[in-house]
């Protein structure tokens, strides 16, 4: 049967390594220019160099975005930029707008090239006009249904693949293009610099002859622009029925658990799916491990029906975080027995934790001993990045996650 893709965001080079540890058949990466992420990391040539050895070594792809909507003054450096894509081996490059796609199309024509959802791709005339031009993948805007993404499908070429945002932040403005931001603060969202206006607290006011009043109704919102996160895991064949190629999760600014645990839940459901799709039942296991990394609550966005007021978040515009990232194994010692951990937040012996790997079922135990980097035994570690030595009465992997459930879960 046909297979899709699962495409993972990577917003640094261990991102992208976890990405594809956990079961991510490609990645979306952002370089130092050119791309809709600023505030993300990003990778350097160097980088990107090391992180597409890694990926191709594996048979996996790494796509770069180059989907900002530029002015004149920023195509100066574009043209050597893309070159220098295609001398390191980028398997695509993103794109939105006209002008960058002709110079992509003149300067590296045998480079794959996809239409970002920011270039608001929502009918299947739009999706040939592009592949008549020389892409192959669209991205499509966010704002499809099951049934609108079906009829592009059925009315495009079959070697054209259609790529869609199943998961992750939702923007409030259509597929991405919002100026919101540039008034609010001077940082423009469509060269990468969003300062998320839309997930502020507002006051709506009415103003009558000089005089000022706020409007109430039924919802009385102070967070009327904050969108729910989206999340489409319990709808699998819907997602292949639609024509849908490549799945994309959203995230290149989150961190390398969000990457691992979502990868992770898509994975599973996935290969579920691959095993006997006539037969194929969701798996409440999957909500609840997508749920133990930050998050806002879920909603299906546009792809059931319009959304109504249960797709927004009305109250807070904060993330949900239930667990914490406690360490990342990154070895382990045959002289001593003990995991060689990347410490990322306290942790204490005797703490019961959760430990994650790729294509493992959760597994429970507790930290039994711990030790600093020079082999002092320590009852406590304090939140810092550094490495610690344990006992955890299992055995694990390098890249393995551990985590802990948060006693007073809190709102970020």
């Amino acid at each position: 049967m046909r297979k899709v893709e699962l495409l993972a965001p990577a917003g640094d080079l261990e991102r992208l390594k976890i990405a594809f540890t956990y079961g991510a058949d490609a990645c979306y990466i952002g370089g130092e220019i050119f791309g809709m992420r600023s505030a993300a990391k990003n990778f350097s040539k160097e980088d990107m160099i090391e992180g597409l050895k890694f990926a191709h070594e594996r048979g996996k792809q790494v796509f770069v975005t180059c989907n900002i909507i530029p002015r004149s003054e920023d195509l100066d450096a574009l043209i050597n930029y893309l070159l220098e894509l295609n001398e390191i081996g980028v398997d695509a490059v993103i794109v939105s707008d006209m002008g960058v796609f002709k110079i992509v199309r003149e300067t590296i024509p045998n480079m794959e090239v996809h239409i970002s959802t920011q270039a608001s791709t929502t009918n299947h005339a739009a999706a040939n006009f592009w592949y008549n031009k020389g892409a192959q993948r669209i991205v499509t805007a966010r704002e499809l249904s099951f049934a609108e993404t079906k009829e592009m499908r059925d009315n495009i070429p079959e070697d054209m693949d259609i790529e869609a945002f199943i998961h992750g932040a939702m923007c409030m403005s259509y597929s991405g293009k919002c100026t919101i931001s540039n008034y609010t603060t001077g940082r423009d969202a469509n060269k990468g610099s969003c300062a998320q206006s839309c997930r502020w607290k507002y006051t709506l006011m009415e103003e009558n002859n000089g005089e000022y009043t706020q409007v109430v109704d039924d919802i009385d919102p102070d967070f009327f622009f904050n969108t729910k996160d989206l999340c489409m895991i319990e709808y699998i064949p819907q997602i292949f029925e639609s024509g849908i190629t490549s799945l994309k999760i959203e995230g290149r600014m989150k961190t390398a658990y969000y990457v691992a645990t979502t990868v992770r839940a898509y994975r599973m459901a996935l290969d579920e799916y691959y095993k006997d799709p006539e037969n194929w039942t969701f798996n409440p296991m999957w909500l609840e491990e997508l749920k133990k990394g930050s998050h806002r609550d879920y909603s299906t966005g546009f792809f059931l029906n319009r959304p109504d007021e249960n797709s927004n978040n009305y109250e807070s515009a904060s993330y949900i975080r239930n667990y914490d990232f406690i360490g990342l194994v990154r070895g382990y010692e045959e002289e001593t027995g003990l995991y060689i951990v990347e410490q990322r937040n306290k942790m204490n012996v005797n703490d019961k934790i959760e430990v994650i790997g790729p294509f493992k079922e959760t597994m429970f135990t507790t930290i039994e001993e711990m030790y600093d980097e020079d082999g002092n035994p320590i009852e406590s570690a304090p939140h810092a990045r550094q490495i610690i030595k344990m006992k955890i009465g299992i055995e694990v992997e390098e890249n393995y996650i551990l985590r802990k459930p948060i006693e007073k879960p809190r709102k970020l």
